[in-house]
Protein backbone atom coordinates (compact mmCIF):
# COMPACT_ATOMS: atom_id res chain seq x y z
CA UNK A 1 0.00 0.00 0.00
CA UNK A 2 1.35 3.75 -1.18
CA UNK A 3 1.08 6.79 1.51
CA UNK A 4 -2.57 7.60 0.10
CA UNK A 5 -3.61 4.28 -1.70
CA UNK A 6 -4.93 1.40 -0.55
CA UNK A 7 -5.96 -1.77 -1.18
CA UNK A 8 -9.72 -0.29 -2.55
CA UNK A 9 -8.50 3.63 -3.62
CA UNK A 10 -7.83 6.84 -1.84
CA UNK A 11 -9.83 6.92 1.21
CA UNK A 12 -10.55 8.82 4.26
CA UNK A 13 -12.58 11.56 5.89
CA UNK A 14 -13.60 14.37 3.47
CA UNK A 15 -11.68 17.47 4.01
CA UNK A 16 -9.62 16.01 6.72
CA UNK A 17 -7.75 13.44 5.04
CA UNK A 18 -8.94 13.44 1.58
CA UNK A 19 -9.54 16.97 0.56
CA UNK A 20 -10.39 18.90 -2.52
CA UNK A 21 -7.43 19.75 -3.30
CA UNK A 22 -5.93 15.97 -3.58
CA UNK A 23 -9.13 15.20 -6.12
CA UNK A 24 -8.18 18.45 -8.57
CA UNK A 25 -4.46 16.88 -8.30
CA UNK A 26 -5.67 13.61 -8.84
CA UNK A 27 -7.44 14.71 -11.63
CA UNK A 28 -4.58 16.99 -13.14
CA UNK A 29 -2.45 13.84 -13.11
CA UNK A 30 -5.05 11.46 -15.03
CA UNK A 31 -5.59 14.28 -17.69
CA UNK A 32 -2.20 14.72 -18.34
CA UNK A 33 -0.74 11.03 -18.04
CA UNK A 34 -3.29 9.47 -20.30
CA UNK A 35 -3.40 12.67 -22.71
CA UNK A 36 0.28 12.42 -23.36
CA UNK A 37 -0.31 11.42 -27.65
CA UNK A 38 -3.94 11.88 -27.35
CA UNK A 39 -7.06 13.88 -25.56
CA UNK A 40 -7.79 11.71 -22.84
CA UNK A 41 -11.56 10.78 -21.83
CA UNK A 42 -11.96 9.75 -18.07
CA UNK A 43 -15.73 8.87 -16.82
CA UNK A 44 -16.80 9.56 -13.66
CA UNK A 45 -19.76 8.37 -11.15
CA UNK A 46 -20.46 8.96 -7.62
CA UNK A 47 -22.52 7.82 -4.38
CA UNK A 48 -24.77 9.67 -2.72
CA UNK A 49 -22.69 11.32 0.21
CA UNK A 50 -22.66 14.71 0.54
CA UNK A 51 -19.07 15.37 -0.04
CA UNK A 52 -19.29 13.41 -3.08
CA UNK A 53 -20.73 16.00 -5.21
CA UNK A 54 -17.75 18.03 -4.45
CA UNK A 55 -15.30 15.51 -5.54
CA UNK A 56 -16.90 15.08 -8.65
CA UNK A 57 -16.46 18.48 -9.44
CA UNK A 58 -12.94 19.23 -8.23
CA UNK A 59 -11.90 16.09 -10.40
CA UNK A 60 -13.11 17.12 -13.44
CA UNK A 61 -11.72 20.95 -12.97
CA UNK A 62 -8.43 18.68 -12.49
CA UNK A 63 -9.07 16.79 -15.95
CA UNK A 64 -10.24 19.36 -17.61
CA UNK A 65 -7.46 21.99 -16.33
CA UNK A 66 -4.88 19.02 -18.10
CA UNK A 67 -6.94 19.09 -21.53
CA UNK A 68 -9.17 15.54 -20.42
CA UNK A 69 -12.85 15.02 -21.16
CA UNK A 70 -14.43 14.04 -17.88
CA UNK A 71 -17.88 12.10 -18.48
CA UNK A 72 -20.03 12.60 -15.51
CA UNK A 73 -22.28 9.34 -14.72
CA UNK A 74 -23.78 11.07 -11.93
CA UNK A 75 -25.27 8.64 -8.32
CA UNK A 76 -24.02 4.95 -9.90
CA UNK A 77 -22.55 2.28 -8.79
CA UNK A 78 -18.44 1.10 -8.81
CA UNK A 79 -19.08 -1.77 -11.19
CA UNK A 80 -20.95 0.11 -13.35
CA UNK A 81 -17.93 2.56 -13.77
CA UNK A 82 -15.70 -0.45 -14.43
CA UNK A 83 -18.12 -1.59 -16.97
CA UNK A 84 -18.31 1.98 -18.98
CA UNK A 85 -14.50 2.00 -18.47
CA UNK A 86 -14.06 -1.06 -20.57
CA UNK A 87 -16.75 -1.79 -22.64
CA UNK A 88 -16.32 2.26 -24.30
CA UNK A 89 -12.64 2.79 -24.97
CA UNK A 90 -12.16 5.54 -22.22
CA UNK A 91 -8.22 5.82 -20.63
CA UNK A 92 -9.55 5.24 -17.50
CA UNK A 93 -12.44 5.89 -14.45
CA UNK A 94 -12.87 7.27 -11.28
CA UNK A 95 -15.84 6.28 -8.57
CA UNK A 96 -16.24 8.59 -6.01
CA UNK A 97 -16.74 6.25 -2.95
CA UNK A 98 -16.12 5.06 0.60
CA UNK A 99 -18.26 2.09 -0.11
CA UNK A 100 -19.61 0.79 3.46
CA UNK A 101 -17.96 3.08 5.47
CA UNK A 102 -20.28 6.34 7.51
CA UNK A 103 -20.92 9.43 4.87
CA UNK A 104 -18.21 11.69 6.53
CA UNK A 105 -15.67 9.29 4.51
CA UNK A 106 -15.03 9.34 0.98
CA UNK A 107 -12.71 7.63 -1.81
CA UNK A 108 -11.28 7.77 -5.10
CA UNK A 109 -11.08 4.58 -6.62
CA UNK A 110 -9.24 4.66 -9.95
CA UNK A 111 -10.29 2.30 -12.52
CA UNK A 112 -8.05 1.71 -15.15
CA UNK A 113 -8.99 0.81 -18.74
CA UNK A 114 -9.51 -3.07 -18.62
CA UNK A 115 -12.21 -2.10 -15.95
CA UNK A 116 -10.20 -2.89 -12.92
CA UNK A 117 -8.55 -1.43 -10.03
CA UNK A 118 -5.58 0.76 -11.24
CA UNK A 119 -2.05 -0.60 -11.47
CA UNK A 120 0.24 0.43 -8.03
CA UNK A 121 2.94 1.93 -10.15
CA UNK A 122 0.37 4.30 -11.44
CA UNK A 123 -0.77 5.22 -8.16
CA UNK A 124 2.68 5.59 -6.94
CA UNK A 125 3.21 8.33 -9.64
CA UNK A 126 0.01 9.98 -8.53
CA UNK A 127 0.84 10.32 -4.73
CA UNK A 128 4.33 11.50 -5.84
CA UNK A 129 2.52 14.53 -7.64
CA UNK A 130 0.42 15.06 -4.69
CA UNK A 131 3.23 15.20 -2.26
CA UNK A 132 5.25 17.34 -4.80
CA UNK A 133 6.03 21.60 -3.65
CA UNK A 134 6.01 22.67 -7.05
CA UNK A 135 3.28 21.96 -9.99
CA UNK A 136 5.42 21.11 -13.23
CA UNK A 137 2.29 19.75 -15.06
CA UNK A 138 1.34 21.79 -18.41
CA UNK A 139 -2.13 23.75 -18.22
CA UNK A 140 -4.50 23.38 -21.00
CA UNK A 141 -4.88 26.88 -22.99
CA UNK A 142 -7.66 27.94 -25.52
CA UNK A 143 -9.33 24.94 -27.36
CA UNK A 144 -7.28 22.48 -25.59
CA UNK A 145 -9.17 22.65 -22.58
CA UNK A 146 -11.57 20.12 -22.03
CA UNK A 147 -15.04 19.56 -21.63
CA UNK A 148 -17.26 18.57 -18.87
CA UNK A 149 -20.02 15.93 -20.72
CA UNK A 150 -23.00 14.49 -18.92
CA UNK A 151 -23.03 10.92 -19.18
CA UNK A 152 -25.72 9.65 -17.63
CA UNK A 153 -26.11 7.14 -20.97
CA UNK A 154 -23.31 4.79 -19.76
CA UNK A 155 -25.30 4.02 -16.66
CA UNK A 156 -28.12 3.52 -18.43
CA UNK A 157 -26.52 1.15 -20.76
CA UNK A 158 -24.95 -1.17 -17.65
CA UNK A 159 -28.21 -1.06 -16.51
CA UNK A 160 -29.29 -3.10 -20.14
CA UNK A 161 -26.19 -4.94 -19.56
CA UNK A 162 -27.14 -6.36 -16.42
CA UNK A 163 -30.98 -6.85 -17.24
CA UNK A 164 -29.64 -9.19 -20.14
CA UNK A 165 -27.56 -11.23 -18.30
CA UNK A 166 -30.42 -13.11 -16.84
CA UNK A 167 -32.01 -16.23 -18.74
CA UNK A 168 -35.24 -16.43 -16.99
CA UNK A 169 -38.39 -13.46 -15.71
CA UNK A 170 -38.37 -13.45 -12.52
CA UNK A 171 -42.26 -13.12 -13.13
CA UNK A 172 -44.20 -14.51 -9.41
CA UNK A 173 -40.90 -13.90 -7.15
CA UNK A 174 -41.28 -11.55 -4.35
CA UNK A 175 -37.65 -10.00 -4.04
CA UNK A 176 -36.49 -7.65 -1.48
CA UNK A 177 -34.01 -5.19 -1.77
CA UNK A 178 -32.00 -2.85 0.56
CA UNK A 179 -30.38 -0.15 -1.35
CA UNK A 180 -28.38 0.88 1.80
CA UNK A 181 -29.22 4.58 1.02
CA UNK A 182 -26.38 4.28 -1.75
CA UNK A 183 -25.49 3.87 -5.27
CA UNK A 184 -28.04 1.26 -5.99
CA UNK A 185 -30.83 3.34 -5.03
CA UNK A 186 -30.93 4.65 -8.74
CA UNK A 187 -30.52 1.46 -10.19
CA UNK A 188 -31.20 -1.72 -8.29
CA UNK A 189 -35.20 -1.36 -8.94
CA UNK A 190 -35.08 -0.85 -12.64
CA UNK A 191 -33.61 -4.01 -13.28
CA UNK A 192 -35.46 -6.08 -11.20
CA UNK A 193 -38.76 -4.97 -11.63
CA UNK A 194 -37.32 -5.35 -15.67
CA UNK A 195 -37.40 -8.61 -15.35
CA UNK A 196 -40.38 -9.01 -14.09
CA UNK A 197 -40.12 -9.82 -10.04
CA UNK A 198 -42.08 -8.14 -7.90
CA UNK A 199 -39.87 -5.78 -5.86
CA UNK A 200 -39.80 -4.70 -2.78
CA UNK A 201 -37.32 -1.76 -1.51
CA UNK A 202 -36.10 -0.05 1.62
CA UNK A 203 -33.63 2.31 2.49
CA UNK A 204 -33.94 3.72 -1.20
CA UNK A 205 -34.28 7.54 -0.09
CA UNK A 206 -30.47 8.84 0.49
CA UNK A 207 -30.20 12.74 1.39
CA UNK A 208 -26.45 12.89 1.61
CA UNK A 209 -26.15 11.67 5.17
CA UNK A 210 -28.00 8.65 5.71
CA UNK A 211 -25.71 5.91 3.05
CA UNK A 212 -25.33 2.51 5.17
CA UNK A 213 -26.75 4.24 8.26
CA UNK A 214 -27.93 0.69 10.04
CA UNK A 215 -29.17 -0.34 6.54
CA UNK A 216 -27.22 -2.55 3.71
CA UNK A 217 -24.84 -5.49 3.65
CA UNK A 218 -23.12 -4.32 6.99
CA UNK A 219 -26.38 -4.18 9.07
CA UNK A 220 -28.85 -6.74 7.31
CA UNK A 221 -31.33 -6.99 10.83
CA UNK A 222 -34.19 -4.92 9.08
CA UNK A 223 -33.76 -6.81 6.00
CA UNK A 224 -34.56 -10.23 7.66
CA UNK A 225 -37.13 -9.18 9.71
CA UNK A 226 -38.34 -7.17 6.52
CA UNK A 227 -38.16 -10.59 4.21
CA UNK A 228 -40.19 -12.03 6.47
CA UNK A 229 -42.67 -9.98 7.43
CA UNK A 230 -43.32 -9.78 4.17
CA UNK A 231 -43.14 -13.58 3.11
CA UNK A 232 -40.53 -12.68 0.66
CA UNK A 233 -38.77 -15.11 -1.63
CA UNK A 234 -35.15 -13.42 -0.91
CA UNK A 235 -34.00 -10.41 -0.18
CA UNK A 236 -30.70 -8.78 -1.39
CA UNK A 237 -28.87 -6.33 0.51
CA UNK A 238 -26.03 -4.13 -0.58
CA UNK A 239 -23.57 -1.55 0.16
CA UNK A 240 -22.41 2.32 -0.57
CA UNK A 241 -21.42 1.88 -3.99
CA UNK A 242 -23.05 -1.74 -4.64
CA UNK A 243 -20.02 -3.88 -5.02
CA UNK A 244 -21.28 -6.24 -2.27
CA UNK A 245 -23.95 -7.81 -2.01
CA UNK A 246 -25.57 -9.82 0.85
CA UNK A 247 -28.44 -12.53 0.23
CA UNK A 248 -31.32 -13.33 2.89
CA UNK A 249 -33.01 -16.55 2.66
CA UNK A 250 -36.55 -16.78 2.80
CA UNK A 251 -36.54 -18.04 6.53
CA UNK A 252 -34.91 -14.28 7.26
CA UNK A 253 -31.22 -16.09 7.51
CA UNK A 254 -28.32 -14.18 6.55
CA UNK A 255 -26.46 -15.91 3.24
CA UNK A 256 -22.80 -13.97 3.18
CA UNK A 257 -20.15 -14.16 0.54
CA UNK A 258 -19.47 -17.43 1.40
CA UNK A 259 -22.58 -19.56 0.91
CA UNK A 260 -22.86 -17.37 -2.07
CA UNK A 261 -19.21 -18.91 -3.49
CA UNK A 262 -20.70 -22.17 -2.31
CA UNK A 263 -23.88 -21.70 -4.17
CA UNK A 264 -22.97 -20.20 -7.58
CA UNK A 265 -19.74 -22.38 -7.43
CA UNK A 266 -21.46 -25.14 -7.07
CA UNK A 267 -23.78 -24.53 -9.63
CA UNK A 268 -21.26 -23.40 -12.22
CA UNK A 269 -19.21 -27.21 -11.54
CA UNK A 270 -22.47 -28.68 -12.45
CA UNK A 271 -22.84 -26.98 -15.34
CA UNK A 272 -19.37 -27.21 -16.73
CA UNK A 273 -18.65 -23.36 -15.99
CA UNK A 274 -16.66 -23.31 -13.37
CA UNK A 275 -12.97 -23.35 -14.39
CA UNK A 276 -9.96 -25.41 -13.61
CA UNK A 277 -13.02 -26.65 -10.87
CA UNK A 278 -11.90 -24.05 -8.68
CA UNK A 279 -13.17 -21.42 -6.40
CA UNK A 280 -10.89 -18.28 -5.08
CA UNK A 281 -11.63 -17.21 -1.75
CA UNK A 282 -9.99 -15.22 0.88
CA UNK A 283 -7.98 -16.30 4.03
CA UNK A 284 -11.00 -14.75 5.68
CA UNK A 285 -13.68 -17.24 4.31
CA UNK A 286 -14.95 -19.96 7.12
CA UNK A 287 -14.07 -23.67 7.82
CA UNK A 288 -17.43 -24.52 6.46
CA UNK A 289 -16.99 -23.38 3.14
CA UNK A 290 -14.32 -25.76 2.93
CA UNK A 291 -15.46 -28.93 4.23
CA UNK A 292 -18.28 -28.26 2.31
CA UNK A 293 -16.48 -27.71 -1.36
CA UNK A 294 -14.00 -30.45 -0.45
CA UNK A 295 -17.90 -33.03 -0.60
CA UNK A 296 -18.43 -31.28 -3.37
CA UNK A 297 -15.38 -31.96 -5.25
CA UNK A 298 -14.57 -28.35 -5.95
CA UNK A 299 -11.08 -27.10 -5.05
CA UNK A 300 -10.21 -23.37 -3.49
CA UNK A 301 -7.33 -21.24 -3.61
CA UNK A 302 -7.08 -18.31 -0.59
CA UNK A 303 -5.68 -15.18 -1.14
CA UNK A 304 -5.07 -11.84 1.30
CA UNK A 305 -8.07 -9.93 2.17
CA UNK A 306 -9.69 -7.64 -0.86
CA UNK A 307 -11.57 -7.87 -3.90
CA UNK A 308 -8.46 -7.00 -5.43
CA UNK A 309 -5.97 -9.83 -4.45
CA UNK A 310 -9.12 -12.23 -5.76
CA UNK A 311 -9.04 -11.31 -8.77
CA UNK A 312 -5.23 -10.77 -9.47
CA UNK A 313 -5.37 -14.76 -8.59
CA UNK A 314 -8.32 -15.27 -11.30
CA UNK A 315 -7.00 -13.41 -13.71
CA UNK A 316 -3.47 -15.13 -13.13
CA UNK A 317 -5.08 -18.45 -13.32
CA UNK A 318 -7.62 -18.07 -15.16
CA UNK A 319 -10.63 -18.84 -12.98
CA UNK A 320 -13.96 -17.82 -13.30
CA UNK A 321 -15.85 -16.97 -9.94
CA UNK A 322 -13.67 -15.45 -6.22
CA UNK A 323 -14.97 -13.32 -3.78
CA UNK A 324 -15.03 -12.30 -0.08
CA UNK A 325 -17.35 -13.15 3.00
CA UNK A 326 -18.14 -9.75 3.20
CA UNK A 327 -19.99 -10.34 -0.25
CA UNK A 328 -17.36 -8.84 -2.91
CA UNK A 329 -18.08 -11.57 -5.79
CA UNK A 330 -16.38 -11.52 -9.06
CA UNK A 331 -17.78 -13.59 -12.19
CA UNK A 332 -15.03 -12.71 -14.67
CA UNK A 333 -17.26 -13.29 -17.72
CA UNK A 334 -19.36 -10.49 -16.84
CA UNK A 335 -17.25 -8.29 -14.85
CA UNK A 336 -13.55 -7.52 -13.83
CA UNK A 337 -14.69 -5.93 -10.32
CA UNK A 338 -17.21 -7.11 -7.22
CA UNK A 339 -21.08 -6.07 -8.29
CA UNK A 340 -24.04 -6.34 -6.25
CA UNK A 341 -26.68 -6.30 -8.63
CA UNK A 342 -24.83 -9.03 -10.77
CA UNK A 343 -24.86 -11.76 -7.83
CA UNK A 344 -28.27 -10.94 -6.64
CA UNK A 345 -29.20 -12.02 -10.63
CA UNK A 346 -26.51 -14.85 -10.85
CA UNK A 347 -28.01 -16.05 -7.27
CA UNK A 348 -31.58 -15.98 -8.78
CA UNK A 349 -30.53 -17.48 -11.73
CA UNK A 350 -29.38 -20.72 -9.13
CA UNK A 351 -32.37 -20.58 -7.80
CA UNK A 352 -34.93 -20.46 -10.56
CA UNK A 353 -32.98 -22.85 -12.64
CA UNK A 354 -32.71 -25.58 -9.83
CA UNK A 355 -35.91 -24.64 -8.55
CA UNK A 356 -34.79 -24.51 -5.12
CA UNK A 357 -35.27 -22.14 -2.21
CA UNK A 358 -32.09 -20.31 -0.87
CA UNK A 359 -32.34 -22.59 2.35
CA UNK A 360 -32.09 -25.44 0.41
CA UNK A 361 -29.42 -24.66 -1.63
CA UNK A 362 -27.19 -23.79 1.19
CA UNK A 363 -27.91 -26.47 3.59
CA UNK A 364 -24.68 -28.72 2.90
CA UNK A 365 -22.75 -25.74 4.21
CA UNK A 366 -22.06 -25.52 8.05
CA UNK A 367 -20.77 -22.59 8.93
CA UNK A 368 -18.40 -22.63 11.36
CA UNK A 369 -18.75 -19.63 14.49
CA UNK A 370 -16.33 -15.98 14.30
CA UNK A 371 -16.29 -13.59 16.05
CA UNK A 372 -14.61 -10.32 14.79
CA UNK A 373 -14.11 -7.23 16.65
CA UNK A 374 -12.62 -3.79 14.99
CA UNK A 375 -9.84 -2.21 17.14
CA UNK A 376 -9.71 1.09 16.28
CA UNK A 377 -6.23 2.68 16.97
CA UNK A 378 -3.66 5.09 16.80
CA UNK A 379 -0.98 2.84 14.72
CA UNK A 380 -1.74 0.07 12.76
CA UNK A 381 1.79 -1.33 12.17
CA UNK A 382 2.69 -0.52 15.84
CA UNK A 383 -0.28 -2.17 17.20
CA UNK A 384 0.13 -5.53 14.85
CA UNK A 385 4.27 -5.30 16.07
CA UNK A 386 3.59 -5.32 19.34
CA UNK A 387 5.47 -8.15 21.25
CA UNK A 388 2.81 -8.76 23.68
CA UNK A 389 0.28 -8.68 20.99
CA UNK A 390 1.61 -11.00 19.19
CA UNK A 391 2.25 -13.55 21.70
CA UNK A 392 -1.03 -13.32 22.90
CA UNK A 393 -2.04 -13.87 18.92
CA UNK A 394 -0.10 -17.08 19.54
CA UNK A 395 -1.09 -18.47 22.70
CA UNK A 396 -4.70 -18.48 21.74
CA UNK A 397 -3.29 -20.30 18.36
CA UNK A 398 -1.60 -22.80 20.40
CA UNK A 399 -4.82 -23.33 22.27
CA UNK A 400 -7.14 -23.75 19.11
CA UNK A 401 -5.13 -26.24 17.41
CA UNK A 402 -6.80 -27.73 14.68
CA UNK A 403 -10.40 -27.52 16.17
CA UNK A 404 -10.12 -23.63 14.43
CA UNK A 405 -7.99 -20.66 13.83
CA UNK A 406 -7.25 -16.99 15.04
CA UNK A 407 -6.49 -14.21 12.88
CA UNK A 408 -5.33 -10.24 13.32
CA UNK A 409 -4.80 -8.06 10.73
CA UNK A 410 -4.13 -4.60 9.37
CA UNK A 411 -7.37 -2.86 7.56
CA UNK A 412 -6.34 -1.85 4.41
CA UNK A 413 -8.70 1.51 4.39
CA UNK A 414 -9.27 2.52 7.74
CA UNK A 415 -7.13 2.65 11.61
CA UNK A 416 -7.99 -0.48 12.54
CA UNK A 417 -6.91 -4.08 13.33
CA UNK A 418 -9.44 -6.65 12.85
CA UNK A 419 -9.13 -9.62 15.41
CA UNK A 420 -10.88 -12.54 13.92
CA UNK A 421 -11.77 -15.74 16.28
CA UNK A 422 -13.46 -19.15 14.27
CA UNK A 423 -14.09 -21.83 16.38
CA UNK A 424 -16.62 -24.85 16.95
CA UNK A 425 -18.46 -22.71 19.34
CA UNK A 426 -19.34 -19.39 19.97
CA UNK A 427 -18.13 -18.88 23.34
CA UNK A 428 -14.62 -20.11 22.58
CA UNK A 429 -14.93 -17.06 20.02
CA UNK A 430 -15.87 -14.25 22.82
CA UNK A 431 -13.04 -15.50 24.98
CA UNK A 432 -10.07 -15.33 22.30
CA UNK A 433 -11.12 -12.38 20.61
CA UNK A 434 -11.14 -10.87 23.74
CA UNK A 435 -8.41 -11.88 25.41
CA UNK A 436 -6.23 -10.48 22.05
CA UNK A 437 -8.52 -7.09 22.36
CA UNK A 438 -8.02 -6.60 26.25
CA UNK A 439 -3.78 -6.84 25.17
CA UNK A 440 -4.13 -4.40 22.56
CA UNK A 441 -6.19 -2.17 24.91
CA UNK A 442 -3.93 -2.22 27.91
CA UNK A 443 -0.55 -1.23 26.22
CA UNK A 444 -2.42 1.91 24.77
CA UNK A 445 -2.71 1.26 21.24
CA UNK A 446 -6.59 1.79 20.93
CA UNK A 447 -7.47 5.83 19.65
Amino acid sequence: MGKYFGTDGFRGEANVDLNVEHAFKVGRFLGYYFGKDHQANVVIGKDTRRSSYMFEYALAAGLTASGANAYLLHVTTTPSVSYVVRTENFDCGVMISASHNPFYDNGLKVINAQGHKMEAEVEALIEAYIDSEEDTLPLAKREHIGRTVDYAMGRNRYIGYLISIATRSYKGKKVGLDCANGSASAIAKSVFDALGAKTYVIHAQPDGTNINLNCGSTHIDELKRYVVENGLDVGFAFDGDADRCIAVDENGREINGDLILYICGKYMKENGTLANNTIVTTIMSNFGLYLALDEAGISYEKTAVGDKYVYENMVKNGHMIGGEQSGHIIFSKHARTGDGILTAIMIMEVMLEKKMTLSELTKPVEIYPQKLVNVRVKDKAAARADEDVIKAIDEVSGKLGNTGRILVRESGTEPVIRVMVEAKEDNICEQYVNQVVDIIREKGHMA
